[in-house]
C-alpha cells in the first residue's frame, strides 16, 4: 500500500474512492460503501505522517476474496445456448439469445447473478423472462421493465431479494439474454451464462421492475448541463426496494423525486456525480413506502460539452439509442405492491395471477 499512499490520499479525500455517488443528504442505503469524514481524516493523517506501518501485533490476517459465485452455489446455471463470434473491430448491434427453461414447475427466484463468458468484450447482460404465451418475437418489449429478471453491468451487483419476495419464472418460460458487446481489437467468442437460486418457502410478493424512461430527446451540441425528465404514477400503494439511474457517457447527474397525492415533494435519491463505470443499484436501508397516487419524477442532466472527457463527440446532437456513444435516460425502480399477498392464493391462482399485480 505504501508506494500508493499519496494517490490513495487524493482519491479518498476527493471521494473518488470508494466509488459511491449518492448525496448523503437524501436517503440512507444499505449498500453504502462511502467513508465517513472521520475515516477520511484518519487516512489523510496516516499519509501525511509518512504512511507508517504501525504495530505489527495489530496486523490483521490476509484478506479472503470470494471465488466463484457472489450469490452462493446456484440451483441452476443456464448459458445463452451457443458461442457467439465477436469481430475484432466495428460496432456490434445488441444481440438476443432465447433459451427455453425446463424446470418442470413454476420457480420463484431468490437470487440471480449473470456472468460474462468473456469479460474482454461483454459490456453488459440484461436478462428477460418470456413466460409461455408471451412469445419472443419482440425482445425489446422488455426494455423498460416488462419481464426484466436482472442484469450484469459495470459496477452492478447480483439481484438478491428479501425473504418472501422474488421474481417468477413460469414452467416452460424462455430466458432472453440481451447482450451488448464491445469489440476489443481481437476476434473472439463469448458464451455468457446466468446462475439462479430458487426460493424454498412460499413467496408473498412479486418484485416488479419499472423503467421510468424518456426516449424522445435531443441533446444539443456542446450543451454542458442539459436536463431531461420522465415520470410515472403508481395507482396503488407500493414499497420501493431499489433505485438505479441509467445513462451513458454524457450522464452527469440524476435525481428521483416522489410527488405525493397531497402535493408534497421528497427527494428519494440524488446522484450528483453519476459515473458510467459504476452503475450502482441503491438499496434503501429502510423500505420506502409510497401511497397510491404518488408520482415519481426523474430528472437527468447530461454533459455533451468538450469538458466531459468521456464524450465521444461534443459536436454531435445526441438522441436515444442502445449503443454507449448514443444516450439513454432511465430511472429503474424495483418495488412490491403493498396489497399483494400471494400466499393467500391457490397454487394454480399463483401461477396464473402472479405478474399481473401492480401493472400501473
Amino acid at each position: 500500500v505504501r508506494p500508493w499512499a499519496k494517490s490513495i490520499k487524493k482519491a479518498v479525500a476527493n471521494r473518488v474512492m470508494p466509488p459511491w455517488h449518492a448525496d448523503p443528504s437524501f436517503g440512507k442505503w444499505s449498500n453504502d460503501i462511502s467513508l465517513s469524514q472521520e475515516e477520511i481524516d484518519t487516512i489523510v493523517r496516516w499519509v501525511d505522517a509518512g504512511a507508517p506501518q504501525g504495530d505489527k501485533a495489530d496486523l490483521p490476517g490476509p484478506a479472503e476474496f470470494s471465488e466463484g459465485w457472489q450469490i452462493g452455489e446456484p440451483d441452476v446455471v443456464i448459458d445463452m445456448g451457443r458461442d457467439f463470434e465477436i469481430p475484432a473491430e466495428g460496432v456490434v448491434p445488441y444481440k438476443f439469445f432465447a433459451v427455453k427453461t425446463n424446470f418442470g414447475e413454476d420457480k420463484w427466484i431468490k437470487r440471480m447473478e449473470a456472468r460474462a463468458g468473456n469479460l474482454d468484450v461483454v459490456h453488459h447482460i440484461v436478462m428477460y423472462i418470456r413466460n409461455p404465451g408471451e412469445g419472443v418475437a419482440n425482445p425489446d418489449a422488455g426494455l423498460f421493465g416488462n419481464g426484466l429478471l436482472g442484469a450484469l453491468s459495470p459496477g452492478n451487483t447480483p439481484s438478491i431479494y428479501h425473504e418472501g419476495e422474488g421474481k417468477l419464472i413460469k414452467n416452460g418460460a424462455t430466458l432472453m439474454f440481451n447482450m451488448h458487446y464491445n469489440t476489443s481489437g481481437v476476434a473472439t467468442t463469448d458464451r455468457s451464462y446466468v446462475g439462479l437460486v430458487f426460493h424454498d418457502e412460499p413467496v408473498k410478493k412479486q418484485v416488479i421492475t419499472r423503467g421510468i424512461a424518456n426516449t424522445d430527446f435531443e441533446i444539443p451540441p456542446f450543451a454542458g448541463n442539459y436536463a431531461i425528465g420522465s415520470a410515472f404514477t403508481f395507482e396503488e400503494a407500493v414499497t420501493v426496494r431499489a433505485l438505479m439511474p441509467h445513462m451513458h457517457y454524457r450522464g452527469k447527474a440524476f435525481d428521483y423525486v416522489a410527488v405525493y397525492p397531497d402535493g408534497r415533494r421528497d427527494i428519494l435519491l440524488s446522484v450528483p456525480r453519476y459515473a458510467f463505470d459504476w452503475q450502482v443499484y441503491y438499496y434503501p436501508e429502510k423500505p420506502i413506502h409510497l401511497p397510491g397516487g404518488t408520482r415519481i419524477e426523474c430528472l437527468a442532466h447530461m454533459d455533451n460539452s468538450e469538458k466531459n472527457l468521456l464524450n465521444p463527440d461534443p459536436a454531435e446532437t445526441v438522441r436515444f439509442g442502445e449503443q454507449t456513444f448514443e444516450e439513454m435516460m432511465i430511472g429503474w425502480v424495483d418495488y412490491t405492491v403493498d396489497s399483494e399477498d400471494l400466499t393467500l392464493l391457490t397454487a394454480n391462482e399463483t401461477a396464473d395471477d402472479a405478474g399481473q399485480t401492480g401493472g400501473q
